[in-house]
């Protein structure tokens, strides 16, 4: 769970800080800080239903072995 919660606060850290570096705006970068990352993960609940539907989890789900 640490790892989560570290990589969330990242996520909105650089969504700030990209969004107030090209604004200038503390309001503008707290809102796309908070938006974008609520967006993102929407989008992505609907990739991974695109992905099982296609039917590419049995490739992601193999395991690679390395021949030394």
């Amino acid at each position: 769970m640490t790892k989560t919660i570290t990589f969330a606060v990242m996520h909105f850290t650089i969504a700030f800080a990209v969004t107030y570096l090209i604004t200038g705006s503390f309001i503008l970068g707290g809102l796309i800080a908070v938006v974008e990352p609520a967006v993102n993960t929407v989008g992505y609940f609907f990739h991974e239903k695109i992905w099982q539907k296609l039917g590419n989890t049995a490739s992601a789900d193999k395991k690679v072995e390395c021949i030394n």
